[in-house]
């Protein structure tokens, strides 16, 4: 244990740091696992209203990203490989335009 006041301190410091990039990382894996979990019931039944539980949980997810990256919990390139990894799930389900369609 520490003797010198700024080394406890410090101690006292790193544990409350630790606590709250925890508790934004839990978060971020549940928003994660959340929205995977509404990407696989959009998959096996597309209706308007699954693509609407699908994006509104893909919002919530980057929003506490965003926030943990800028509370300096995770790396921006964490945050963005994280942030990518969600638009990749959905990608194959959302029918995108193709080069053809926007060419007329």
């Amino acid at each position: 244990m520490a003797n010198i006041k700024s080394a406890i301190k410090r101690i006292e410091i790193a544990e409350r740091n630790r606590l709250r990039n925890k508790s934004y990382k839990s978060a971020v894996k549940t928003l994660m696992k959340n929205y995977f979990a509404a990407v696989d019931k959009y998959a096996s039944d597309p209706s308007p209203e699954n693509l609407t539980e699908v994006q509104t949980r893909m919002s919530s997810a980057y929003s506490k990203i965003d926030k943990a990256v800028k509370n300096n919990v995770l790396h921006p390139n964490n945050g963005a490989r994280k942030k990518a990894r969600l638009a990749k799930a959905l990608k194959p389900y959302v029918s995108a335009p193709t080069a053809q369609e926007s060419a007329s």
